[in-house]
């Protein structure tokens, strides 16, 4: 009579093998979301009315459970560091952001696969629309943002960041 095999897996390879899954799964977000990388604002291709624009500022989007976690970094037009977090899912629900001035929550929505909305709040009123778009080629992502700032001011800003 034939006895059935015995496979044994040693600790390494169940290792390897659920690093290769997490690794996969995270490939997988980030080509299904456009947005997901590192962002650098090109100041001289963007227009800020009013101005003038941030000196430097980098967007990392990162993904984190059903959505995404958004670390922004800068140089502020005064030459003072800035930083912003936000973490949020696609579902068009207010989510808190933290260091804006103009805003206090925002809420994305998906448009379609290279396109975001998002509104921007303070207090609970509507302050910011903001539309974001990735090109084709995924190099390029332009947000227009019209509305109001901290200080009252109208703005219409349009803000092309490379991907890094």
């Amino acid at each position: 009579m034939n006895q059935p095999k015995v496979v044994t897996i040693d600790a390494a390879r169940v290792m390897v093998l659920a690093l290769a899954l997490v690794v996969a799964a995270v490939s997988v977000q980030t080509q299904a979301d456009p947005l997901i990388g590192t962002w650098r604002l090109n100041v001289e291709k963007s227009q800020y009315s009013p101005g003038p624009p941030p000196r430097a500022q980098v967007s990392v989007w990162a993904p984190k459970g059903k959505g995404v976690k958004i670390t922004t970094t800068g140089i502020g037009a005064d030459g003072k560091p800035t930083s912003q977090d936000t973490t949020a899912q696609y579902d068009g629900k207010d989510y808190p952001t933290i260091g804006n001035p103009d805003y206090d929550t925002a809420a994305f929505k998906r448009i379609d696969a290279n396109t975001l909305q998002v509104i921007r709040k303070l207090d609970g009123r509507v302050v910011q629309t903001a539309t974001f778009v990735v090109s084709t080629d995924g190099k390029t992502r332009t947000i227009t943002t019209k509305g109001t700032n901290a200080l009252g001011q109208t703005i219409n800003n349009v803000s092309v960041y490379e991907r890094q």
